[in-house]
């Protein structure tokens, strides 16, 4: 069972619970109409959008494009109130999850998604995959960033996911830039939505 229906941040009060992000799923085009309306709400959000050249018969654009189509990042906290203000958003269809309960995204997904986007640095939707080393960035704009490292004939190219959604974004990177890492893995999320990574290291 799943619950159907700018970037602000609040601070974290002794007590509380912590705010995770969740996806959201909206209707068809709906996306940036839940993400204007969730701003306004002051519910902090995220809209994942990466260039796309189009080609008409006597011109080509730029155009902006969903990377994840029909979802939106929201970041709250897993308490009645909170659902139910991103629930009754207009456009929202549900909050992904499983047995009953929605399920976060780890915090290091989303982070990486931006900071891929942010880069400037040519990106594209890959399909989801679980194969691969882990390694991370070691030097230029994406330092620090971690991923799978796949090859195309004789390109490597890095995949970040969003595992929740079984979704993938590439980039083309040097080999030489990338150094084999521990791979996070989520275990059983504890009460409230709050999970805990641990890490198995692979090499490549």
């Amino acid at each position: 069972m799943q619950l159907e229906p700018g970037t602000l941040s609040m601070p974290i009060l002794e007590g509380a619970i912590a705010a995770h992000w969740y996806a959201v799923q909206t209707r068809s085009r709906f996306e940036q109409v839940v993400r204007a309306e969730l701003s306004v709400k002051g519910v902090e959000n995220y809209f994942a959008t990466y260039q796309e050249l189009h080609q008409w018969k006597d011109r080509k654009k730029l155009v902006e494009v969903p990377l994840f189509s029909g979802y939106v990042f929201v970041r709250f906290q897993d308490e009645d109130e909170a659902l139910l203000q991103v629930l009754r958003t207009t456009g929202v269809v549900r909050i992904l999850g499983a047995s009953g309960a929605i399920e976060p995204i780890p915090d290091e997904e989303i982070d990486s998604i931006r900071r891929l986007l942010r880069s400037g640095d040519r990106c594209f939707p890959h399909p989801f995959i679980r194969e691969g080393a882990w390694v991370r960035v070691r030097r230029g704009v994406l330092a620090g960033i971690e991923g799978r490292l796949v090859r195309v004939k004789s390109q490597a190219r890095l995949v970040l996911s969003v595992e929740l959604l079984s979704q993938s974004v590439a980039t083309e990177v040097d080999a030489r830039d990338v150094e084999p890492a521990c791979e996070p893995q989520l275990r059983k999320p504890v009460e409230h939505g709050g999970g805990s990574l641990k890490r198995s290291c692979t090499r490549i």
